[in-house]
């Protein structure tokens, strides 16, 4: 037990140290730029009470229960040495673990005239296919390069085939189905799988499996454009209520708590199946490590209740009152550098950008340091959310930013340390995640309705900004280590962990 309150204090630790500056930033422009009603304030407060709570408990339940789980199902899934029933596995768990994505829910929402059931169905199965395509990646050793620009081709020449409202939703779902179920999960069974791996190139391919299944949920969106030609422009935002008194306050949050309890639970119950079915039928677990992973998915559950609720209940009203406050000031050019303010401290309290940035750290000995991911994630989203504020400003198509931005990143992966261009694609999906569809997109909403703009072409979009940028800032750190190896080689063998960013290192698991 002293164990598991130690872990605790220092997720708590982690968490508020993720969350403080953002709520900072938010109190300072409710105090001298833009007033806010009080009840949304208090709102925001409340959530980020929440939110702080739900990321130490989510943080601890990831390290105790979903990365094992991940890492355990991978080696067992080629045991059967069939390359059909290792991808059939693969596609099921894909869909799977899709299916238990929170976002997902959100995102069918905001799709119009395509039903949910079905957009949540090919969501799935997108995500399905490219699991199974990345871990035949990962079994032949496939340069990952070569498939970004075959893929990638493939989805901007369907964007041209898109209406044009139908874009910016079909490139949002990329990176809102990547979340906090979905990245532990297959970022472990990575992990996982290149273990039965024997060369050098194994730890590389670990990654890159949460970059893979990011395109296959946008080919699946665009698929549904075309075949259910959406309407644009249909889309109303609701009308945003005001708190009261503290009591009114408490109600709301209490009438929410039940919806996540709900919703949070369907997700993470096909997890737990499967888990179930891998313990009857492949290696059996002994009871010390059951416990903890049982443990270990009590504190995820009730992690993500807690995130979700503040997330929703306090920072999406927020998000929205301020960006539309904002926008409407004389000097609304203003919202470009507090966007890029706003956008650095954010991506740090996405629940999955922890999983990433610890997970590289282990898998590379140091070699590529928590802090320096952080950084290069953080510039990344800064530069993500200036731009959208310029789109909502402007009105400018948002592949007038995609195109380039993806043509910069493919461009990079040929040039930089293969281990690199792996995680940037990896950490597109992670950065996206429940803050930015809560918090971000809310604000880009409230702008846009400002300034009298197209809210579905110019509001949405900002979830694919966010996943684009980190793709060229972590290829640049890589860059970076690459310049700084060649400057002093010598570096390379004093266990300071750079040897393992070579394209021919070798990285122990």
């Amino acid at each position: 037990m002293r164990e598991y309150t130690e872990k605790l204090l220092e997720k708590l630790r982690e968490s508020t140290a993720a969350v403080l500056p953002i709520a900072g930033i938010v109190l300072v422009l409710c105090f001298a730029l833009v007033p806010v009603p009080s009840g949304i304030l208090l709102c925001f407060l409340a959530g980020a009470v929440l939110l702080t709570v739900g990321m130490m408990f989510f943080n601890l339940g990831a390290e105790m229960a979903m990365s094992p789980i991940g890492e355990r199902v991978g080696p067992a899934m080629t045991k059967s040495r069939k390359l059909w029933v290792v991808l059939v596995l693969a596609f099921l768990l894909g869909v799977i673990i899709t299916v238990s994505e929170p976002d997902l829910q959100v995102l069918a929402e905001l799709v119009p005239s395509v039903p949910n059931e079905v957009l949540i169905l090919f969501v799935a199965a997108g995500v399905g296919v490219f699991l199974a395509i990345a871990i035949l990646r990962m079994l032949f050793g496939i340069a990952l390069p070569v498939m970004l620009v075959g893929f990638y081709a493939l989805v901007f020449f369907l964007a041209f085939l898109v209406p044009e409202g139908f874009r910016s939703v079909a490139f949002d779902s990329g990176g809102v189905t990547t979340g906090p179920m979905t990245v532990p999960f297959i970022m472990a069974l990575g992990v996982g799988i290149s273990a039965v791996r024997n060369d050098r190139h194994a730890a590389d391919d670990s990654f890159g499996l949460v970059g893979l299944c990011s395109i296959g949920p946008i080919l699946a969106v665009m698929v549904l454009g075309m075949i259910y030609h959406p309407a644009e422009g249909n889309y109303e935002l609701e009308a945003m209520k005001n708190i009261e008194d503290s009591m009114e306050l408490a109600k709301q949050f209490l009438g929410g708590f039940p919806v996540y309890l709900k919703e949070m639970m369907i997700s993470l119950l096909p997890i737990v199946l499967a888990f179930g079915l891998f313990q009857l039928f492949s290696e059996r677990l002994p009871g010390k490590e059951l416990k903890r992973i049982g443990i270990g998915m009590v504190y995820t559950y009730v992690g993500l209740v807690l995130f979700m609720t503040g997330a929703n209940m306090g920072f999406m009203p927020a998000g929205r009152y301020l960006g539309q406050a904002m926008a409407g000031l004389s000097a609304n050019w203003l919202i470009v550098p507090v966007g890029a303010l706003m956008g650095y401290f954010i991506v740090k309290a996405e629940p999955a950008v922890y999983v990433l940035n610890h997970q590289v750290e282990e898998i590379t000995d140091g070699a590529i340091p928590a802090k320096a991911m952080g950084i290069s994630l953080s510039l990344g989203v800064a530069a993500s959310v200036a731009l959208s504020m310029v789109r909502v400003l402007t009105g400018l198509p948002i592949l007038y930013f995609l195109v380039p931005g993806y043509g910069i990143a493919i461009g990079l992966s040929f040039f930089v340390p293969k281990i690199f261009t792996a995680i940037a694609f990896d950490s597109g999906g992670v950065a996206s995640g429940p803050m930015t569809a809560t918090f971000l997109l809310p604000f880009a909403q409230g702008a846009c309705m400002a300034v009298g703009g197209n809210m579905v072409t110019d509001a949405f979009g900002v979830v694919a900004m966010v996943a684009m940028t980190p793709l060229i800032t972590i290829q640049i750190l890589g860059l970076v280590y690459r310049l700084k190896k060649q400057k002093n080689p010598v570096s390379s063998t004093t266990g300071n962990g750079l040897e393992y960013l070579e394209d021919d290192a070798i990285i122990e698991l």
